[in-house]
């Protein structure tokens, strides 16, 4: 928020997967609905809100067993898939259609690979917006498809890599430790974007991680990289 802060940013926008994870969901929650933000929730806020069903993970459960019952309130709040934001922008948390679906990434029973420009064109179907903002993968990336879009997936503050077994296992790994976001200005009704990697205090969320038995997240806040 620092940097933020020194960059001048006049709107912050939050994709979702706010609260899952053994870090600190509490304390994120109640700072996160006391900004002036706009906020989506992600797939994994949505298992969280399962709690008690399949659909609800580890993660997910050590979340909501640290929540009150107005932070889960605000979780139900969020936009699920979804929300037009101004003019000609669209925020989703995977696809316009899904949140379980990578926009930018494409997973085979090889592992996970950049996704090609077709493959995105073909998940944002009918969307004409100039600028689509995605999540979900954690990996900051920002790509402009055949008709000029400008697609961009911020990366992620809380955990820059992952494992998962759907549809066929693979690792998200984006090699660094570092907190992700995306900047974006506007001139001239043309949209440009900077990558920003911020350095942070990780080792002691990575210290976190480890006293409450999630070792696998431990060494992702570490290094960036899936152990």
């Amino acid at each position: 928020m620092a940097h933020c802060k020194r960059h001048g940013v006049d709107q912050v926008i939050n994709l979702g997967d706010c609260l899952s994870g053994p870090l600190l969901p509490l304390e994120t929650a109640q700072f996160l609905m006391a900004q002036d933000w706009v906020h989506l929730a992600g797939n994994h806020d949505h298992q969280i809100l399962a709690y008690g069903t399949p659909a609800c993970t580890d993660v997910d459960e050590v979340a909501y067993e640290q929540l009150g019952a107005s932070e889960l309130a605000w979780l139900k709040t969020l936009p699920a898939v979804k929300l037009v934001w101004r003019s000609g922008i669209l925020l989703c948390h995977g696809t316009p259609s899904s949140d379980l679906e990578y926009l930018l990434e494409t997973v085979e029973p090889t592992g996970a690979r950049m996704a090609s420009c077709q493959e995105v064109e073909a998940r944002l179907g009918a969307t004409q917006a100039k600028l689509i903002l995605c999540g979900h993968t954690h990996k900051p990336r920002a790509i402009r498809v055949s008709s000029g879009q400008l697609v961009v997936n911020p990366g992620s503050v809380g955990l820059p890599a992952f494992d998962d077994a759907t549809p066929y296992p693979h690792v998200i790994q984006t090699g660094s430790p570092d907190a992700h976001y995306a900047l974006l200005e506007r001139v001239r009704n043309e949209w440009s974007v900077a990558l920003v990697s911020v350095p942070y205090d990780y080792r002691s969320m990575a210290k976190l991680a480890q006293s409450r038995h999630f070792y696998d997240w431990a060494h992702a806040l570490e290094t960036g990289y899936v152990s």
